[in-house]
Formats: C-alpha cells, sequence, structure tokens
C-alpha cells in the first residue's frame, strides 16, 4: 500500500513542480501580450490562446496536487476539530461517495467530446488561433484520472491512519 502512496505522491509532486514553471511561462506570455497590444499596437490571438492554454492546463492538471496537499476549498467548521481518526473516515468517505463518483462521471461524459476532437484535429476557431484545441480538451480526461490517482492514494493514506500506521506529507516549496 505504501508504495503506490509513494508512486502516485511522487508523480503529482513532479507534476505540480512542472506546473508552477508553466505558470512563469504564462506570466511572461501575458506581459507580451500586454507590451505588444498597448506599446506596439499589435495582438496575437495565437499568443493570448496560449496563455489561456496554459490556464487551463494548470488549474486542470493541478487538482491532484492541491488535493494532496489539502490545498483545496473545504468548509471545515466540524472537520478541523475532528480527531485523526475521525477526519480520515470522513476523507475515506468524501472520497466513495463524492469524488470517486464525479470524477468517473467527468471522464465518461468528456470521452465523445475529446475522441471528437482529436478526430478532427481540432484547431482554433479564430484566424491566427492554435491548432492544438483538441490538446487542450484532452485535459477534460486527464484531470479527473489524475484526481482520481490522488484520490487513492489520500485513501490509502487514511487508510493506513485507521490502522495506526500514518504516513505524513509534508509540503516542498516550490521555489520559482
Amino acid at each position: 500500500m505504501r508504495w503506490c502512496v509513494e508512486v502516485i505522491n511522487q508523480g503529482s509532486d513532479w507534476l505540480g513542480r512542472a506546473l508552477a514553471w508553466l505558470l512563469l511561462v504564462m506570466v511572461l506570455l501575458v506581459l507580451v501580450v500586454v507590451l505588444l497590444r498597448y506599446g506596439l499596437d499589435y495582438g496575437s490571438i495565437g499568443l493570448q490562446e496560449s496563455t489561456l492554454y496554459l490556464h487551463a492546463m494548470t488549474f486542470m492538471l493541478g487538482a491532484g496536487y492541491t488535493l494532496k496537499y489539502d490545498d483545496h476549498v473545504r468548509v471545515d467548521v466540524f472537520y478541523r476539530n475532528f480527531s485523526a481518526k475521525t477526519k480520515a473516515w470522513v476523507d475515506i468517505l468524501g472520497f466513495t461517495f463524492l469524488l470517486l463518483p464525479v470524477c468517473l462521471f467527468l471522464f465518461f461524459s468528456s470521452w465523445d467530446y475529446v475522441i471528437g476532437a482529436w478526430r478532427l484535429l481540432e484547431g482554433s476557431p479564430e484566424p491566427g488561433g492554435l491548432p492544438l484545441v483538441f490538446i487542450l480538451k484532452t485535459n477534460l480526461l486527464l484531470m479527473p484520472l489524475l484526481l482520481l490517482l490522488q484520490g487513492i492514494s489520500q485513501t490509502l493514506i487514511n487508510v493506513l491512519t485507521l490502522l495506526d500506521q500514518p504516513i505524513s506529507q509534508e509540503k516542498d516549496e516550490v521555489m520559482i
């Protein structure tokens, strides 16, 4: 069980660090777009779309990393005061009855949409836009898969907590 948690968590950490660097690229691209538009009166649909693509990738592919470190939005009026074992039960039930069905629903309901985009090699409808819409839409399948994998890891960690064999998860700060 522990090796599975380690493999999934290492993958989430690697992806989280890679996405942090993509954020830097996105900020620099936005700066270029603004300088070109307002400094040189030149607009580029491709550059604008690339910032949207990077934002979507960061948000969607980073969901599992966010779940790993419990940095997602949570209304925890009661949860924060629970014991470690009660929190583990709440998280296991949350995974089983909320996260798992939502991830499966997102994956299977997006499948035909994404496959259709790949069959067409769908590109931007805008003149000068990026011809990579099919790759962007692939995030609709990757996000629930990555979130599901991290949810499995978190559930295994919670099972180990219930068995009095807890695993600590320390967050490595990403320095850019």
